[in-house]
């Protein structure tokens, strides 16, 4: 089978593309024929600064072919959708079954990984917050493929104004139609602010800014790979808070509640309400393309790599 390798002389040219032997499921695991493949941030992020060979990790859709001992909730030639935690960038692709869930007949594997763990990270985030009716929340790296989902479901879960932060201004007749009422730059002096709930996936350096637009008692939901350290006293003077959200440990944990959100987001998809964006279909052989196309920040939306 095809699969794309990392070797260690830095950046997204360093991904090469090599036959390798197929996988095999092992215990509460499936074994799936890729269809697409969603590059996330952390991979993109690993790949730029590690300093060894990094396994690539990300959404896979596809068909299952085959299931590890003790699974039981999927059989072969079911479509299914979920993460798979290395070599994802390959025509064959291992997932934990716990993590995985069906893709419903009439939705394409692309959509699949536009939409579930996309949208189960900004359903959570939005949950974390707490959001009340007629709250201010601001979204940071709108334009990505959690972003647009958390645009979405702020808008419609009756967020009184909705703002979307993003890297550039070419973004944001992107994020307008998504939802937001605003759009601010990184750049920008105040950010807009103050916001009651502040919804962050970039992390980093970004992360000053972002608490100091917090309101007095906002709530800021950390969820992104980017790291960063907030100044205590920052969050002290306004009586703000901040969550860290990780989807694993409810996928893990609260089991039911994974369940019910993914059954959500599908039913939000075909009522029209949560709407996918993706930015290019790029072929698996090109996976660096697809790489650079994030760490430029271009894309809007979900970049899918397809085999």
């Amino acid at each position: 089978m095809l699969r794309m390798r990392h070797e260690v002389n830095g950046g997204p040219d360093a991904l090469v593309a090599e036959e390798a032997e197929r996988p095999v499921a092992g215990p509460g695991e499936v074994l799936v024929r890729a269809e697409a493949i969603g590059v996330t941030l952390p991979t993109v992020r690993k790949v730029r600064e590690g300093s060894g060979p990094v396994s690539f990790g990300g959404e896979v859709a596809g068909v299952v072919v085959a299931t590890g001992e003790g699974v039981t909730a999927f059989t072969a030639g079911d479509r299914v959708t979920g993460l798979c935690f290395a070599d994802a960038y390959a025509e064959y692709a291992v997932l934990n079954a716990a993590l995985a869930s069906p893709v419903p007949d009439g939705a394409t594997a692309v959509e699949a990984v536009a939409l579930v763990r996309s949208g189960l990270v900004a359903r959570g985030a939005y949950e974390s917050a707490r959001v009340e009716a007629g709250e201010s929340v601001l979204v940071t790296a709108a334009a990505s493929a959690v972003g647009a989902l958390a645009l979405q479901i702020a808008a419609a879960g009756g967020a009184g104004r909705v703002v979307a932060s993003v890297s550039s201004a070419d973004k944001a007749d992107f994020v307008r139609r998504l939802g937001a009422d605003e759009v601010v730059l990184y750049e920008d002096a105040d950010w807009g602010g103050p916001y009651d709930v502040i919804l962050d996936g970039v992390g980093g350096d970004l992360l000053g800014p972002v608490v100091r637009a917090l309101a007095t008692g906002g709530r800021l939901v950390a969820f992104g790979s980017g790291g960063g350290t907030v100044e205590a006293y920052e969050l002290l003077v306004r009586g703000a808070s901040l969550i860290g959200f990780q989807m694993r440990a409810i996928a893990l944990g609260r089991p039911d509640l994974y369940a019910r959100w993914q059954r959500e987001l599908w039913e939000a998809r075909d009522a029209g309400t949560l709407r996918t964006s993706v930015h290019e279909r790029i072929p698996l052989r090109e996976a660096a393309r697809a790489h650079a196309v994030i760490e430029q920040r271009r894309n809007l939306g979900k970049v899918v790599l397809v085999p």
